[in-house]
């Protein structure tokens, strides 16, 4: 995991996960998003969820985190565009919200149509936004994709122009 600098992580403490408290954004939310856009995506989301030892769930199965990370996503829908993808912190607020399952031997697996259904709908939604900005990113967008696996077919963006 890669060891981002200290004012790209955003600790999410257990008080704020129980009371859907989105204030540790707000250093995040402060700025405007344009200025977040022209930087590469870096922002980590650190959740400080207490689990009992027994307790083998991952974060994602957990569903007080779970709904912070819903509100939190319903509210910054461009926080997938400042996740960074190298840490495995877009993987783990993806699989907060779109269905999975986890496999000794492959890990996390997406359900497929769900994966598909929500990049879709996000890649739209950022397009929109950033180009409304006057700061198209099909680039960077293209690259959120494929960091999830997820092939773009070549005529994706020709029906949104």
């Amino acid at each position: 995991m890669s060891n981002p600098a200290s004012d790209s992580i955003v600790l999410i403490d257990e008080d704020a996960i129980k009371t859907l408290d989105l204030r540790p954004l707000n250093r995040w939310q402060s700025k405007p998003l344009k200025t977040h856009l022209e930087t590469a995506a870096c922002l980590e989301l650190r959740y400080q969820w207490p689990r009992e030892q027994e307790d083998q769930r991952e974060l994602s199965e957990c569903p007080e985190p779970r709904l912070w990370a819903l509100r939190a996503d319903g509210c910054y829908p461009w926080l997938p565009l400042l996740l960074d993808h190298d840490s495995g912190n877009l993987i783990q607020h993806i699989a907060m919200l779109v269905p999975h399952q986890f496999s000794q031997s492959d890990g996390l697996v997406f359900h497929p149509q769900s994966l598909e259904i929500w990049i879709s709908h996000r890649l739209m939604l950022l397009d929109a936004l950033t180009t409304k900005m006057g700061q198209p990113m099909r680039n960077r967008l293209n690259k959120m994709a494929e960091s999830l696996g997820y092939e773009l077919d070549a005529g994706f963006w020709d029906l949104l122009d």
